[in-house]
């Protein structure tokens, strides 16, 4: 069957109040803070990730659902401006569009999250067509998508019969669990993408070389993302590392999802897992030049630019 989609996501919509400043913790007792500046952009990690594979040409779909509010139309038209088919993505009045508050310090942040349409995606929203017709599957914010969560067995045996793959990028799990169904599904996974805190906390291991190793052991590709020192990526018995781009960074945002884009725009592309580790690392690195998760995501012609001069 004629595939219609390169990649399919499941959309955790939801729009981030970024605040950033030397000193962003809040303090009780009706204390008031000045901070530096803010900005309100769409988050979401698989919302982000969705406009960064459409920037690079791939035929993105995501199905999510958003609160008939100002904020989700802010999301309906970034989506759309990326280049992400919004024919999957519902507006219901009866929802309120998720928010998340990101407190930006200048070399890490707090979030605090209101979920709402983030976990309004299940199963009878995603039909077997749509299945069939897409090569491949991205699953990201594992632990904060609770209601499509029993069924990924189901939903990635129906995709992978079809010819597809899977991968994964878990995200943190705020209850700390780090359960969930997940080990279930590992196994089916053929790539997946965590931060060495990640590894360390899907794999009980307090030491990222021996959980990498144990991840090896179920899954084909292992990327492990390590911010401004690049990534490092693991397939057979192979290692392919590569260091970010150095740019001015306005915050990282986002940079970790834009980063799986580009890795996976390589793979469904035919490139070699060395030239998609580049390529992701050009995604994430270029992300972080602008505020918000989504503005500094380059466009294909900007990462062929930065490939072939070698600069990555």
């Amino acid at each position: 069957m004629e595939k219609k989609y390169d990649i399919l996501t499941f959309g955790d919509l939801c729009v981030d109040l970024i605040i950033n400043g030397k000193d962003v913790v809040p303090e009780f007792g009706q204390k008031e803070k000045l901070v530096d500046d803010y900005s309100l952009e769409m988050g979401g990690s698989c919302s982000i990730f969705a406009c960064q594979t459409a920037k690079l040409g791939l035929r993105t779909a995501l199905v999510g659902k958003l609160g008939k509010d100002q904020y989700g139309r802010l999301i309906y038209e970034t989506l759309k401006e990326a280049g992400v088919s919004t024919d999957y993505i519902v507006f219901d009045e009866n929802l309120k569009t998720g928010l998340s508050i990101a407190l930006n310090a200048v070399e890490d942040r707090a979030i605090l999250t209101y979920n709402g349409t983030v976990d309004e995606v299940g199963p009878e929203d995603v039909s077997d067509e749509l299945l069939q017709t897409t090569r491949h599957l991205h699953i990201g914010s594992y632990f904060l998508m609770k209601k499509i969560q029993p069924h990924y067995p189901s939903i990635i045996k129906k995709i992978k019969e079809a010819g597809a793959t899977v991968s994964l990028d878990t995200n943190w799990d705020p209850e700390e669990k780090w359960d969930s169904g997940l080990h279930d599904i590992l196994p089916l996974v053929d790539i997946i993408f965590p931060n060495d805190n990640e590894a360390k906390a899907i794999t009980g291991e307090n030491d990222p070389d021996t959980a990498v190793k144990k991840l090896r052991e179920i899954i084909p590709i292992v990327v492990v993302k390590k911010g401004k020192d690049g990534a490092v990526a693991y397939k057979d018995d192979k290692v392919y590392a590569a260091p970010a781009i150095d740019v001015p960074k306005k915050d990282a945002v986002g940079a970790g999802d834009s980063f799986d884009g580009g890795f996976l725009y390589g793979f469904l592309t035919g490139k070699s897992i060395e030239e998609c580790v580049m390529i992701g690392n050009i995604c994430g690195s270029l992300n972080v030049r602008c505020i918000g998760g989504t503005k500094g995501q380059p466009r294909l012609d900007e990462v062929l630019k930065y490939l072939t001069a070698g600069k990555w």
